[in-house]
């Protein structure tokens, strides 16, 4: 066992589309483990979604999440197929599934039938809604999930209507809480010698970033209020900055650079209940005096003061940023197909487990060796291309 690769020798089965499930399993690649994606024959819905590149194979969905993998594809709606999963799943450390509840267990992979063979298996559900409960077999998606959980509602836009966040919010949250149950069950293991069921959902993947927002409507008794007025993004002569506040004395120092310092003292906006009661107010107070001026000069006069400040980059200037350079927080990839493409580094990886991570796989890349590896001999794994349970070799 080493730091960078803790997981290596670990079999993981990832049966997961789109985004949450399949992060838990590139997770586990990127510390080592041997990830197999099983995916349709014409390969996850995620290479789908978007702009297609290296032949219709890869998005940017499918290219992030999918890193580290070895790509089966796989017709499971033949019984040839689903004998083939069960004989992977039963060979799994860990088996990795998204779909709807009750449909592992009719396509021969489910806990309970597994256990029985493979007592060690740590099975992973990620699901909408959960496994259980009037919402179970609702579809659900990261909008679906940010509406749901109440996120949407604190994103109010300057049109007053609520917006869903342009980011993968509940389903990136829900990859990162699944990969942490994954590993506790792992350490358990060790100990235990056996497995358990892990259940992950969307509806609370969002949820559970949102635990001080609840707290702040259960205490205040109605919708969260604004606690750091005028804390925001603001528009300067040629882009967009934003402030934060987490003391009055930040707030009499901005008040200062701003050049109004009776700003400070104005009952009207002299304590953060006081602002946030009169928000929109101070913000146009603000808004008009800091579209004055550039924004190096003020982020230069903010940082001078000890203001949290910075400008609002867009991802060409994200990846410009000399210090992104400088720290790392870039790790670009080579995909076959397609060329270098940025991703951001992965927190806490270290640089050897990131170089080793290698590009995500085309469907079924793999399936030949994955089968072989499995005890398949090499007739078997003909009759089955020859039956269209795994597609051949470029189609």
């Amino acid at each position: 066992m080493s730091h960078e690769f803790p997981y290596r020798g670990l079999r993981v089965l990832d049966l997961g589309q789109g985004v949450a499930s399949p992060y838990c399993a590139m997770l586990l690649a990127l510390y080592g483990a041997d990830v197999v994606k099983v995916e349709p024959p014409g390969g996850d819905w995620s290479r789908g979604l978007g702009v297609r590149y290296a032949g219709g194979t890869q998005t940017a969905m499918s290219l992030t999440f999918n890193r580290g993998k070895r790509s089966l594809a796989l017709d499971l709606k033949s019984p040839e197929g689903r004998a083939v999963l069960r004989r992977l799943a039963l060979r799994a450390d860990v088996l990795i599934e998204g779909f709807r509840p009750g449909v592992a267990a009719r396509l021969g992979v489910g806990y309970d039938s597994l256990k029985a063979e493979n007592p060690g298996l740590i099975f992973l559900s990620v699901s909408g809604f959960g496994q259980a409960g009037a919402y179970a077999d609702r579809p659900c998606t990261d909008s679906a999930a940010q509406a749901f959980s109440g996120m949407v509602s604190v994103n109010a836009g300057a049109d007053g209507v609520p917006h869903r966040i342009g980011a993968l919010m509940c389903d990136v949250p829900t990859g990162l809480y699944a990969y942490h149950a994954v590993a506790t069950a792992l350490y358990a293991r060790r100990d235990t010698g056996t497995g358990r069921w892990i259940d992950i959902s969307l509806m609370n993947g969002g949820a559970a970033i949102l635990g001080h927002k609840l707290a702040e409507f259960a205490l205040g008794g109605g919708p969260p209020a604004t606690i750091n007025a005028p804390a925001g993004t603001y528009r300067t002569s040629d882009g967009v900055i934003s402030l934060a506040l987490i003391n009055e004395d930040q707030y009499r120092r901005l008040c200062a650079v701003l050049g109004r310092p009776e700003l400070a003292t104005d009952p009207r906006f002299d304590s953060f209940a006081a602002r946030g009661a009169r928000e929109d107010e101070l913000v146009a107070i603000l808004a008009a005096i800091l579209a004055t001026g550039t924004t190096a000069d003020w982020l230069g006069r903010l940082r001078a003061a000890d203001i949290i400040c910075d400008k609002v980059n867009d991802f060409a200037d994200w990846l410009a940023d000399p210090h992104v350079r400088a720290s790392g927080a870039a790790a670009p990839i080579e995909q076959p197909g397609i060329g270098r493409v940025p991703m951001p580094h992965t927190p806490g990886a270290l640089p050897a487990s990131e170089a080793a991570l290698a590009p995500a796989p085309a469907p079924g890349q793999h399936s030949r060796e994955v089968l072989a590896e499995a005890g398949l001999s090499d007739d078997e794994i003909t009759t089955l291309m020859q039956a269209r349970v795994i597609p051949r070799p470029n189609g």
